[in-house]
């Protein structure tokens, strides 16, 4: 499940649409009943029965996370098979708080899978920094910001108006992943994955018509996978997971560990920095994938490589921090 948030006006619907377009992907969608709001309901339709509202205006102001729950128990029912949720936030939603209620989500199949912030560049010192003081708070669970609405900053001072946005951003949040955009056009590669290339055959024909008649350009996202045939070493793969390489916003794959004379499988997903290990049935080999843009390929390759090596003797200290990482993920 994936948060879209942002200031009114910066992007976040331009977001969502573009993100709709992607070929064979089943989207659900959560939106607001809040004045600025306003997804396109036919092509939210062409994705799922339709889209899951939540009255009242803000996410991060229900008295509880029932309403919230109640239209992602419906989005993330199995027969829908959808590969990803994404809530678009009113502008007026509180990052921190919405990151909160998904993390402590009361639904089973709900795993968090990032924060984008979309800030309007030509907005940003007006609406959400002042450029003293802290930066922003919200800044601290975002995992992507799409630095939008580059093209209309003055061509002579916007290199340095881009870089002091960030400078502030990472003030923040240093490891956050930053995108400069104009459209919001990324690569939705970055966000999720699509179960299939092509549009589904139960799916209406909208988004293939809309990527037609405006066809997306972005910046491609790269991915760098690896595989090995055994069971890896816990610790190295706690140390990837906690230290990704430079570049990788996604990783993502299965692994086999070996703990106490037996192979357990575990699903391993990172987002960020944000990290989550769920149990999985035994697998026979252990394959990581890291998705990202910028990336140093043979770098990367070298350290799933690393990571993936077979392991020899079990490691107690490596399976308690994975096993650690497991709990907290539930």
């Amino acid at each position: 499940m994936v948060a879209l948030t942002g200031h009114l006006g910066a992007g976040k619907t331009t977001l969502l649409n573009h993100l709709l377009r992607q070929p064979g992907a089943r989207v659900g969608v959560v939106v607001n009943d809040f004045g600025e709001i306003n997804v396109d309901a036919g092509l939210v339709t062409g994705q799922v029965d339709e889209p899951a509202s939540i009255a009242g205006g803000c996410i991060c102001c229900l008295p509880d996370a029932g309403g919230l729950d109640e239209a992602l128990e419906k989005l993330t029912h199995p027969r829908l098979g959808l590969d990803v949720v994404l809530v678009e936030a009113s502008g007026i939603a509180e990052p921190v708080t919405l990151a909160r209620l998904i993390r402590f989500s009361g639904v089973e199949r709900v795993r968090p899978g990032g924060v984008i912030e979309v800030i309007d560049a030509v907005q940003y010192f007006d609406t959400l920094d002042t450029g003293s003081g802290d930066p922003p708070a919200r800044f601290e669970v975002t995992t992507l910001v799409i630095l939008n609405k580059c093209d209309l900053l003055p061509a002579d001072s916007r290199e340095q108006t881009l870089t002091a946005i960030e400078e502030r951003i990472r003030l923040r949040n240093p490891y956050v992943t930053v995108l400069r955009t104009s459209g919001c056009r990324i690569d939705p590669t970055l966000v999720y994955d699509a179960a299939l290339t092509e549009d589904p055959p139960d799916q209406l024909p909208i988004g293939a018509l809309l990527r037609e008649a405006a066809p997306a350009h972005h910046v491609h996202a790269q991915a760098v996978s690896a595989r090995s045939p055994g069971p890896v070493d816990p610790g190295r793969l706690l140390d990837l997971l906690e230290d990704p390489p430079t570049g990788a916003y996604r990783i993502k794959g299965t692994v086999a560990v070996r703990s106490a004379g037996r192979v357990r499988g575990y699903l391993v997903n990172v987002v960020g920095r944000s990290i989550h290990v769920s149990s999985h049935p035994t697998v026979d080999a252990s394959e990581l994938v890291a998705i990202g843009t910028h990336l140093d390929g043979d770098a990367v390759r070298a350290r799933l490589d690393q990571t993936l090596r077979p392991a020899g003797d079990a490691n107690p200290d490596g399976f308690r921090r994975l096993q650690r990482r497991r709990r907290l993920s539930l």
